[in-house]
């Protein structure tokens, strides 16, 4: 990925928040940060499904208001807008109609949006997570960092000067080079500390296969490769540090997270297949669902089937 474009992606100009309206409270807060942070413009964007403009008349039968619908979702949105204006954000509200992933990847297209915000929703019980299909859709169909907000984030408002934290989970493949340094110059505009993670099974399960774990690890001594070349490629970015955790993946993301207090989370590049499996098996769904912190997540361009994971320490993530 060009200079250019990881400088355009760390530093919107435009960015695009699509939202279902339940999610306003949780989405907005971040968006204005980040437009505050990179002087963006916020494109505002809700979709009507097919049907939303039906209500019943005087009678109980459907009648078509398109109009009407769309004028309740320009009154929800409004004082967002008024808000990030009365903050010197430029911001417009925008209403389409149709099926919403593709709606957003169209605006996304038009407006040349830099960066795309989501909510995320889950579910009370841990095996029934909920990434929702409109979510999953648009980040398998656009190559721009794409932030999840799920519902346990929340924007922290603290008085005290704290470093911030950008946390990136590296499959340690050839792909996840273009997220690893646009985490590492998000990490630079936001004067943050960033850290490197990569997951490997189980301890237990390695000495078994008689494999190195930990710092030993030949995935520790890859992620030292990978932060030192992270860190040169760009001077500003002078802390970096590299951490091996053993177990699920999508819990030791979470867990790390948490303990290092992180600003945002950057999943490691994934090409299509592999991006679809995570979704599958519910690593990705989780950390999107339950991360306190936004996400991003940044789809891989290649269309070669990527190189098979490491097979002397049996790479999870």
């Amino acid at each position: 990925m060009p200079d250019a474009g990881l400088n355009r992606w760390a530093q919107p100009t435009v960015i695009l928040v699509a939202t279902d309206l339940s999610d306003l409270d949780r989405l907005m807060p971040f968006a204005l940060q980040q437009a505050h942070e990179s002087s963006a413009r916020i494109i505002l964007l809700h979709v009507l499904s097919a049907g939303a403009g039906f209500a019943p008349d005087a009678v109980g039968m459907p009648s078509y208001d398109p109009a009407g619908a769309i004028e309740f979702v320009i009154k929800t949105l409004e004082p967002w807008r008024i808000r990030a204006r009365g903050q010197d954000i430029a911001c417009d509200a925008v209403v389409r109609e149709g099926f919403p992933a593709q709606q957003i990847v169209t605006a996304a297209r038009q407006f040349r949006a830099d960066r795309l915000l989501l909510g995320t929703r889950s579910r009370s019980k841990v095996s029934k997570l909920l990434l929702g299909s409109v979510a999953e859709q648009v980040l398998r169909s656009v190559n721009l960092p794409v932030i999840t907000v799920g519902p346990e984030a929340h924007l922290e408002v603290s008085g005290d000067a704290r470093q911030r934290v950008v946390l990136h989970a590296t499959t340690l493949r050839e792909t996840s080079s273009p997220s690893a340094a646009l985490a590492c110059q998000i990490a630079v505009r936001q004067k943050a500390k960033l850290v490197l993670l990569h997951v490997l099974p189980p301890v237990a399960e390695m000495q078994r296969d008689r494999l190195p774990t930990g710092l030993d690890s030949t995935a520790m001594r890859e992620l030292r490769i990978l932060a030192a070349e992270t860190s040169a490629a760009d001077s500003c970015c002078t802390e970096v540090d590299a951490r091996i955790a053993h177990g699920h993946p999508a819990i030791e993301i979470l867990a790390t997270s948490v303990e290092l207090g992180a600003d945002l989370i950057v999943l490691g590049s994934t090409h299509r297949s592999a991006f679809h499996n995570l979704t599958h098996d519910r690593t990705v769904v989780r950390v999107l669902a339950h991360a306190r912190c936004p996400v991003l997540t940044l789809l891989d361009e290649v269309e070669e089937p990527v190189a098979a994971a490491m097979e002397q320490d049996k790479i999870f993530l």
